[in-house]
Order: C-alpha cells, then sequence, then structure tokens
C-alpha cells in the first residue's frame, strides 16, 4: 500500500489504483512464471533443474504454501534442499508475493483452498507432496480434506489451526481482523523504515532472529519494501487475517479440526517450541487429529522452522517420501500377489 492509500480499501479500487509492481527476488537457480486462470493470476516459484520435461522427470512432485503476509520466498531454502527429492514449485497466494488480488476478493481460508485446487486441477502434476507453513497449513489442510485425490502426502509447518484463545504473542495480529486497526497501524508506523518493519516480523517469527545473516536481512528488508508498494498490501493482509479469524470460528463439517480428521494422506507435523504464533502445546492435538501422522518438534524454532532449520525439516520430510513410497510399493506388491494367487475362476461364472 502507497503511504496515501488507507488499509481496507475495496479490493476493485486496490486493483484499479495499481501501477505495475516490481517483482519479487529471484535467486539464481530459480525461477518465476505466472500462470492465468480466469478470475485468477498466480506466480510460481520454480527451480532451473525443473524447467525440464516434465513428462521425463521421475521425481514426485510437490507443492509448497507459504504463510500470512509471506511469499513462495519463504520456501527458497527448502525446496534448494528437497531439489534432489521432487520437483518442486511454490504458489504466492492470491493477493501475496507476486500473485495479485484474486477477481472474486475472497481471501478467506476456503477461498485461497479454491485457488490451489485450480491450480492444481489445471495442470498434470497431482498428486503432490503438498506442504504449507501457517495460513498456508490451514489452506493445505482444507485442500487435502476436500480433494484427498491431489495430495500425496502432507507436511504442515506451524499450521494456522484453531487456538481459542490465541498466546498473548499472537494478539496484535489477530487483531488486524479489527476494523480499523489495520488503518491505525498504518498511520502509526507510516514513517518506519523498511528495517525496521522487517525486524519486528523476524524478531516475531524467528526463534532466533540472530540466525538471519546480514545479507538475508537485506533481501528481506528490500522484499518488505517492495510489498509496501503494492496498493492492495494492506487489503490482502487484512482481509486474509479475518479468513483465519472466520475460519477458526466455523463449525460442523467446515470446521479446520474437523477437516483434520478427514485427511487421508500421511501427515508430518512440524512445530517450533519458540513459536510466537501458534503454540507449541497445539502440537498435541494436532497429533492426535491427524490420523496417520507423525511430529518434528524443534524446540528452538520459531513460526517458520523451514526457513531456520532446513535441512533438519528436509530431512524430515524425506524419511516421510521413504516411508509412504515404501508403503506404496508394499501395497502394489500385494496386490499383484493376490491376483496371482488367487483361484482361477470357473469359465463361465
Amino acid at each position: 500500500m502507497s503511504s496515501t492509500e488507507q488499509p481496507g480499501a475495496p479490493a476493485s479500487t486496490a486493483r484499479s489504483a495499481a501501477p505495475k509492481p516490481s517483482r519479487s527476488r529471484v535467486g539464481e537457480q530459480e525461477t518465476l512464471r505466472t500462470l492465468s486462470l480466469p478470475g485468477l493470476t498466480l506466480a510460481v516459484r520454480g527451480r532451473h533443474e525443473d524447467a525440464g520435461d516434465a513428462a521425463e522427470d521421475t521425481r514426485p512432485a510437490a507443492l509448497y504454501l507459504h504463510g500470512l503476509g509471506g511469499s513462495s520466498l519463504n520456501w527458497s531454502a527448502l525446496m534448494a534442499e528437497l531439489a534432489p527429492d521432487v520437483r518442486g514449485e511454490a504458489l504466492d497466494l492470491p493477493g501475496f508475493g507476486d500473485s495479485p488480488p484474486p477477481d472474486s476478493g475472497d481471501y478467506s481460508v476456503s477461498g485461497h483452498a479454491r485457488a490451489v485446487i485450480r491450480y492444481l486441477d489445471a495442470g498434470a502434476r497431482a498428486p503432490v507432496h503438498l506442504l504449507g507453513n501457517s495460513l498456508g497449513g490451514a489452506v493445505a489442510t482444507r485442500v487435502a480434506a476436500v480433494r484427498p485425490d491431489l495430495v500425496r502426502t502432507l507436511t504442515l509447518v506451524s499450521p494456522a489451526l484453531p487456538e481459542i484463545p490465541p498466546q498473548r504473542t499472537a494478539w496484535p495480529t489477530v487483531l488486524l481482523a479489527v476494523p480499523g486497526m489495520a488503518g491505525l497501524f498504518h498511520r502509526l508506523t507510516r514513517d518506519w523504515p523498511a528495517e525496521r518493519r522487517t525486524g519486528g516480523v523476524l524478531g516475531l517469527c524467528y526463534g532466533d532472529p540472530a540466525r538471519v545473516s546480514a545479507e538475508e536481512f537485506a533481501a528481506a528488508a528490500e522484499e518488505y519494501a517492495r510489498r509496501l508498494q503494492l496498493p492492495y498490501f494492506w487489503d490482502a493482509m487484512v482481509r486474509s487475517t479475518r479468513g483465519i479469524v472466520d475460519a477458526y470460528t466455523l463449525g460442523g463439517q467446515h470446521a479446520l479440526w474437523r477437516q483434520a480428521e478427514r485427511v487421508l494422506a500421511p501427515t508430518l507435523l512440524v512445530y517450533g517450541g519458540r513459536d510466537q504464533l501458534v503454540a507449541f502445546r497445539v502440537a498435541r492435538r494436532a497429533s492426535a487429529a491427524f490420523r496417520d501422522s507423525r511430529l518434528l518438534a524443534l524446540p528452538e524454532a520459531g513460526h517458520v522452522a523451514m526457513m531456520e532449520y532446513p535441512e533438519i525439516v528436509a530431512g524430515a520430510v524425506r524419511d516421510l517420501l521413504r516411508e509412504t513410497g515404501a508403503a506404496t510399493q508394499r501395497s502394489n506388491n500385494f496386490s499383484a500377489g493376490a491376483l496371482t494367487q488367487a483361484p482361477a475362476t470357473p469359465e463361465g461364472d
């Protein structure tokens, strides 16, 4: 959002006033493409080694979904670690990163999930190994619950599953959903340089912000400054925050915890002991809710373990891939054996 616009402006107004934004940083080994669907444009981050013919690539497909206020850049480190194992792509959810707002203006968890489903249905990559962080974790849970045919395994890093009341350190983020609060925050911080804003975000999201190198901090500050120039930045933040709050209060079959119980895919849960946005205690409930789950607990990690400890998270994901791959092979072998050992059926029966 520019310094003269107010948060919460109608999405159509924000879009009509939008200048052509600069693109986010693309690493040396990365690619960034755009996929246009009716009413929806999605930016997709990949890697150069994945740019060839998918039909000739034997690696399984993976899709990464970022959290509130984040972008596909949040997955760069883990994507690099897992490049030998999966053919990965990371989406910029609508209104974040390099993806413009959706024409519908729908930033609910279900709206983001529909965007992901449309992306998967438009290609030939599914089923995928689906990974989500924070908001992306809630979105991934919903996708896995309603479209199990699209998801091979599920990896959730500090997923935004209902926690009522939220822990104290999460309240400033929750308050963005309150009408008028985003405007007040914007007025109070309009003179803050990107470096100060970036320091605050990293302090909130990292278990130990000192792990961020000077180069990484400078890149994060540059990206934050770029996003602040987008006329829809605050609108996407506010509406997506409200979407999370609304999802927390949904009951019945649409409740996120109820949908977690419906997930069939083998699930890896990653929680950080220093997470200030999703309480570590939620890990126990999540482990019980997802029927085929395993837990990676990182006592020193914060809210973005895939950025803080990419090597460790990648190792756990590889274990999940090996475990599920072996299970699939055993199932195939059993089916083949059952067919060869079945008694012949008399002709005419």
